[in-house]
């Protein structure tokens, strides 16, 4: 394993840390540790896999939800195997994945018991590394506002981004059916292949040819990653009463709402930050869905696209493919 060096009981290990916000290619750097022992209620757990997520970069740029404690290590998911542990719960070599941010780009990590989650034996790293975020995003999209039923319709832009893609998978699963807007025509067999019932570019015609492939029905939930034009293209298609979920805002561009959709529509507008989620829901209904998820993941029915990984010490060729418009899927770190 790159940069980890084993010496008996004494373990050189290394991590990636800021000590400032700012450019993540300006305040990164890598340095060597020696991860302490665990004490009672604690694991230490080797790093196999961590994605580089647009909340890492926020984190380091000082413009993500919370602010970072300084100096401070980004990683809000990944996966490992447990070395040693002082918990009831977990013995070595069992593979978990951790529910809270656990700083996750390094190669050791301790942390609480009751932040790790045991993963289902075979399954694949890179998918487990990538979990706790898009898919459990999708699954509070499609179980956390309505009841839905199948034949019942969503909504969604951004089809092709990592949750959208966990959004048709899901979606396919329970018999609910989707309407996916991207930016690319090249991207639309794509997604069909993937299971989406309507996949349409997102433009100005996208309202007209939803509505006609719906053929008089209307969506019960909106999924919006954009926002501006795109998120009120969205709104159009709901039903009355319908609800509208923003949980990204790749455009920058806020929301315009006509009057007219709160006052005849009865449009709902919901946020969501699937952080706060894990925070806040119940710890049983919090490991109920990531066994629900897992399971998935390991019988190959959800499956998020990877498309490149790095060593630590190869932060900066990782940062520079995550900026390459030919990018297809996540960027690992595999410490």
């Amino acid at each position: 394993m790159v940069g980890v060096k084993h010496d008996g009981n004494n373990m050189r290990a290394r991590r990636l840390f800021f000590a400032k916000c700012g450019k993540p290619d300006e305040v990164l750097g890598v340095e060597e540790f020696e991860p302490r022992e665990p004490v009672a209620g604690e694991v230490l757990v080797r790093i196999e896999a961590a994605p580089i997520n647009p909340a890492d970069l926020n984190l380091i740029e000082g413009t993500y939800g919370v602010k970072a404690t300084l100096p401070a290590v980004p990683g809000i998911e990944g996966c490992g195997v447990v070395v040693s542990s002082e918990s009831g719960r977990f013995e070595a070599g069992q593979r978990v994945m951790f529910l809270r941010r656990a700083s996750t780009w390094a190669s050791h990590v301790i942390v609480p018991e009751d932040a790790l989650f045991a993963l289902p034996e075979g399954i694949d790293m890179h998918q487990a590394a990538m979990l706790k975020v898009n898919p459990a995003t999708a699954w509070r999209l499609l179980h956390g506002f309505a009841a839905l039923k199948p034949g019942d319709w969503v909504v969604q832009n951004a089809g092709n981004s990592a949750v959208g893609r966990c959004v048709i998978q899901l979606a396919r699963e329970c018999g609910v059916r989707t309407v996916s807007l991207v930016r690319r025509v090249g991207l639309v067999d794509e997604l069909r292949q993937l299971g989406g019932d309507v996949v349409l570019t997102d433009g100005d015609a996208a309202v007209a040819e939803a509505l006609e492939h719906l053929g008089g029905a209307t969506a019960r939930l909106a999924f919006n990653a954009v926002g501006g034009e795109s998120a009120l293209r969205l709104m159009k298609l709901l039903e009355e009463g319908g609800t509208h979920i923003t949980y990204g805002a790749m455009s920058r561009k806020p929301l315009t709402l006509p009057n007219g959709l709160l006052i005849f529509r009865d449009i709902r507008l919901r946020g969501l930050w699937v952080s706060s989620w894990l925070e806040q829901a119940p710890c049983e209904e919090v490991r109920a869905t990531y066994e629900n998820l897992a399971q998935l993941v390991n019988a190959g029915r959800l499956v998020q696209k990877v498309d490149s990984v790095f060593s630590l010490e190869e932060w900066p060729s990782a940062l520079e493919r995550l900026k390459d418009a030919n990018r297809n899927g996540k960027v690992l770190l595999i410490p």
